[in-house]
């Protein structure tokens, strides 16, 4: 059957793969997601119990009755389907004869001989199911064989979007009821492996999946699959549609096609990658996608163990059309990953705040248990807040209301609107690394025209983004006064954007701006309070008092420490960031408040410093 997409060229890469990364066990369960017609199925299915999925019916039921094939042996029916099929001339006038036929719509997707057939063929078909003469197996095996014998005389170009105005010679030839390429009756039923078929929407599914291997083939354009095969959607459901238009198309109103759509086919990449329970993680891609390369990998080493990811750059021949018939140099991508428990993935802050933890999570993360809510109480960045696991509340605090409000906005925004303006605002700039002209315009745009607009604070990231160092920076004013800088956007910043963005759109979490006193209403005794403060010995620019924002002393570190022996008396779990000593320099306040306590400490060297944890409970 034509259909677009399909990977029998990949088998044999696809195959050497998998005994690379030695995936043939005996029980595992291959997920092909996007299942097409079935090809990976159909070639794995006597190593593996398969689950197959595809949004499309048509496609699902293909690809099952493919896989199924071996199983069908007719015994019930007491016949041979496909003789009795061809050896009779019958027809009926149905809904195929009624909308795709000259003669009663004008259509010209089947010629009325044809089209009366394949009425025939369905009603057929569906009556040997519902008097239980077929199985389930079978039932699946015969619309298969019908789909692959309506390819044969559809007059359509490739794909079913639309009907050719002249018959194609194929197209005038009489319909012969035909086996599924690559299937057979063999009657061997050597096959007992486990067999699922679904049909849903990757996105809303993939946690309900169990699975050892998911394979993902998605759609890489933006060409829709549930407009180009309306037809055999239609044929496979039986379900009479409302057609629209002149080509007769039917609604797709509840189902989804974000993996067509630039800046939704990311979000719901990194969902697949995030939920599923497979282990090993295979996926097909291709140059000519609406995802980069670049993003994929990205995607990849956030939730695979990273020296276990790899990608194939493949030559491969593709489909094409009017619009991409000139373009050369299409490659075929084939990237694996080994997936990581969810409590060893790792976000970060898209907001390269000055000062986050993102390069210590992992000595940090360990620590972040035994209460019932989190309390970040000068929470920055947020990277290791956005890390938590386990807390039924995680409550953000800090005193920057520039870094907080564009925080909240990653968690209430659409992202995909997000991306498409950010990536907007940059053509319509012109914005580039090291471009100062452009960076100014839209930093003077930002500070007389839309800091008072809805959308300040889309119009601030993209500012940050390539401003120095990616700096909040202000004057006494509110104005960003950073020059430009030496970064900007990027598929790694794309990437951070969309798994943090995820992450914290679900986690329970509430927002706060003000000195952290402030929210002590909300700290009670089952409550772990982190603490970053600005480090007193080793003070950062970005905390002297002069950008804006209240700077740091001696004076705020005692009142500090003072608060945290409150919490403690409450019967609060206190973790504290700093650093003891460095450079000749010693914190004494803060030492003095750990010999004044009973704490644990914890300590690592970053950045030729010993970075420490004050556990005290």
């Amino acid at each position: 059957m034509r259909y677009l997409g399909c990977k029998a060229a990949l088998i044999e890469y696809i195959q050497k793969l998998f005994e690379e990364k030695h995936l043939f066990g005996e029980g595992n369960t291959l997920f092909d997601a996007f299942c097409g017609t079935g090809t990976i199925a159909h070639h794995f299915k006597k190593e593996f119990n398969i689950i197959l999925n595809d949004n499309l019916h048509c496609a699902a039921t293909f690809a099952s009755g493919r896989v199924y094939a071996s199983r069908c042996t007719f015994e019930t029916l007491g016949f041979n389907p496909f003789d009795f099929f061809n050896a009779n001339e019958n027809q009926i006038v149905g809904f195929f004869s009624r909308n795709y036929a000259p003669a009663l719509s004008g259509r010209m997707y089947f010629s009325d001989w044809n089209a009366g057939r394949i009425d025939y063929f369905r009603q057929q078909i569906q009556e040997w199911r519902d008097t239980n003469v077929v199985s389930l197996a079978e039932y699946y095996y015969l619309l298969s064989a019908l789909m692959e014998s309506v390819s044969h005389v559809a007059n359509v170009a490739g794909v079913y979007g639309a009907y050719l105005k002249t018959w194609d010679p194929r197209a005038v030839k009489r319909i012969v009821f035909m086996q599924p390429a690559e299937t057979d009756l063999a009657y061997d039923d050597e096959n007992n492996k486990l067999v699922e078929v679904r049909n849903g929407n990757i996105e809303s599914i993939i946690e309900d999946i169990p699975c050892d291997i998911l394979y993902l083939d998605p759609p890489y354009t933006r060409n829709s699959y549930s407009v180009q095969y309306h037809i055999l959607e239609t044929l496979i459901l039986n379900d009479n549609p409302e057609l629209r238009g002149v080509t007769g198309a039917r609604s797709y109103e509840n189902m989804s096609n974000d993996w067509s759509k630039p800046n939704k086919v990311e979000i719901v990449f990194d969902r697949v990658l995030a939920k599923t329970q497979a282990t090993h993680i295979v996926f097909s891609y291709s140059s000519d996608g609406l995802m980069s390369k670049d993003y994929i990998l990205h995607a990849l080493k956030r939730y695979c163990y990273e020296d276990s990811v790899t990608c194939e750059e493949i030559a491969y021949k593709r489909y094409k059309n009017f619009k991409t018939a000139d373009k050369q140099g299409h490659r075929e991508y084939l990237f694996y990953g080994r997936k990581k428990p969810a409590e060893h993935v790792k976000y970060y802050c898209p907001l390269n705040y000055m000062g986050g933890k993102s390069p210590i999570i992992d000595f940090i993360k360990p620590q972040l248990h035994g209460r019932n809510k989190f309390v970040d109480l000068m929470g920055g960045g947020f990277n290791v807040g956005i890390n938590t696991v386990g807390f039924n509340m995680v409550i953000y605090n800090d005193i920057n209301f520039a870094v907080a409000n564009i925080l909240q906005m990653f968690k209430q925004e659409d992202t995909s609107l997000l991306l498409t303006f950010i990536e907007k605002t940059i053509k319509k700039y012109g914005l580039v690394k090291c471009g100062k002209d452009a960076y100014t315009e839209i930093r003077e745009d930002y500070n007389r025209k839309y800091r008072d607009k809805r959308k300040a604070y889309w119009y601030l990231y993209v500012v940050i983004l390539y401003g120095f160092q990616q700096q909040l920076r202000f004057n006494s004013s509110y104005e960003v006064n950073n020059p430009v800088g030496e970064s900007g956007y990027s598929d790694s910043v794309k990437e951070k954007i969309v798994s943090f963005s995820r992450r914290l759109k679900e986690m329970n979490t509430e927002f706060h701006i003000g000195d952290y006193q402030e929210i002590d209403d909300l700290i009670d005794a089952d409550t772990l309070v982190y603490v970053d403060p600005p480090y007193l010995i080793t003070l950062g620019s970005y905390n002297d008092g002069k950008r804006g924002f209240r700077g740091w002393n001696a004076q705020e570190e005692v009142r500090l420490l003072s608060y945290l022996d409150a919490l403690l008396a409450r019967g609060c779990k206190v973790i504290i960031s700093n650093v003891l000593e460095y450079k000749a320099l010693r914190n004494n306040y803060l030492c003095e408040w750990i010999e004044k306590h009973h704490v644990e400490i914890i300590q690592t060297t970053f950045r030729g410093r010993n970075e420490t944890l004050v556990i005290a409970q």
